[in-house]
């Protein structure tokens, strides 16, 4: 048990990856939820490789690549919220573009990188050991962003995730909403950008909420159960990783995988129970 705690306690890169998954599990919790309800996966994954281009361009300059991420995210955002409310158009185009000019964009630059730091596969895979404490600061502040714009517009959130016309009725700025709304994803994308990683930043969002919402009936429960779902899994493939020396995001997702395939089945187990 001594040699246990010594071994959180004396290793900087174990207590950041700790920190690192704590926090980003609010974050994925409390967006996956309103990603499920919402149905916009589809959306939250062009975000997501379009926010290469970023940390490439990051890398280029050479400062931390999650500033680049976290402007490229908010931009794709922003792009995507105005073509589907002021232009009225299709956003499925757009989403493709930025996807494949995002990625583009990121390996140009850092193949004019000086060196050509691989350490952007990191961040396309994910490695939850290398975050670092500049990261964890910077996680840290997007957390009480989410959580805040969260409590204090969560009414709003709910009218316009399940009725935008009623929520107009109801006098709600639907646009704004709904573009915080996607903000608020594309923030959260950049939270577990370097626990998972792009390529399976999608399946960490909705995978625990999705089975959140098998046992829950009202959105703080599923949030709730998001968020302890996610550090289950989290530290479950992170130990699973560490103690076989896989990659640490594939481990987390396959964690998460084999949790849903669980709740189904239980889930279907009781439905056959209580139809009996």
């Amino acid at each position: 048990m001594k040699e246990l705690f010594s071994f959180f306690t004396d290793y900087s890169f174990i207590q950041n990856a700790i920190i690192a998954g704590l926090l980003s599990s609010i974050a994925c919790g409390i967006s996956g939820t309103f990603v499920v309800v919402k149905k916009i996966s589809y959306l939250s994954g062009g975000i997501a490789h379009a926010i290469v281009g970023g940390l490439g361009i990051a890398y280029f300059l050479g400062i931390n690549p999650l500033y680049g991420a976290l402007a490229f995210s908010i931009v794709s955002a922003l792009l995507i919220g105005t073509v589907k409310l002021k232009l009225k158009q299709n956003e499925d185009t757009l989403i493709s573009a930025l996807w494949a000019v995002g990625m583009s964009i990121g390996l140009i630059f850092a193949y004019l990188t000086p060196g050509y730091n691989v350490n952007l596969l990191s961040y396309l895979f994910g490695n939850i050991l290398l975050v670092s404490s500049e990261s964890i600061y910077l996680m840290l502040v997007l957390d009480i962003f989410i959580s805040a714009i969260v409590i204090i517009l969560y009414k709003q959130f709910i009218y316009v995730c399940f009725d935008e016309e009623y929520a107009y009725l109801r006098g709600i700025k639907v646009e704004l909403i709904y573009i915080l709304l996607l903000i608020m994803i594309s923030l959260t994308i950049v939270v577990l950008v370097q626990s998972v990683g792009l390529v399976l930043v999608i399946a960490l969002l909705t995978l625990p909420s999705s089975i959140a919402r098998m046992f829950s009936n009202t959105i703080w429960k599923m949030i709730l159960i998001s968020i302890i779902l996610i550090q289950i899994f989290t530290f479950a493939g992170f130990a699973f990783s560490f103690s076989t020396n896989l990659p640490s995001g594939a481990s987390i997702i396959l964690a998460a995988g084999l949790g849903y395939l669980l709740s189904f089945f239980i889930q279907s187990f009781l439905r056959r129970n209580t139809i009996k």
